[in-house]
């Protein structure tokens, strides 16, 4: 049988902060299933050409699959119910660019 899920595996480091009082915290490392092959999706965005920067294109489609990821494991969730319909339109107007 097939594996359903792609598994990935995402540092966040701090590089440096605006207040130095917030102290410097361990780096974070979270694995992660998500149903789409990711790093297609930041090619895609980055063809499209929707941001003048080449991180931002890629920080948006790791920020956007993440969420609708989680979005569609907890479709039952009140807090999803009012961005359910705007978020589906919004991935369509995307997706048609």
């Amino acid at each position: 049988m097939a594996k359903r899920a792609n598994t990935y595996k995402l540092t966040l480091e701090e590089i440096s902060l605006a207040k130095e009082s917030d102290g410097i915290n361990s780096p974070l490392v979270l694995e992660f299933d998500n149903h789409d092959n990711i790093f297609n999706i930041i090619s895609a965005v980055k063809s499209k050409g929707i941001f003048d920067d080449e991180n931002q294109s890629v920080e948006f489609a790791i920020g956007l699959k993440m969420l609708t990821e989680v979005m569609l494991k907890n479709r039952e969730n009140e807090i999803f119910k009012e961005f359910q319909p705007a978020i589906g339109e919004f991935m369509k107007k995307l997706k048609s660019k």
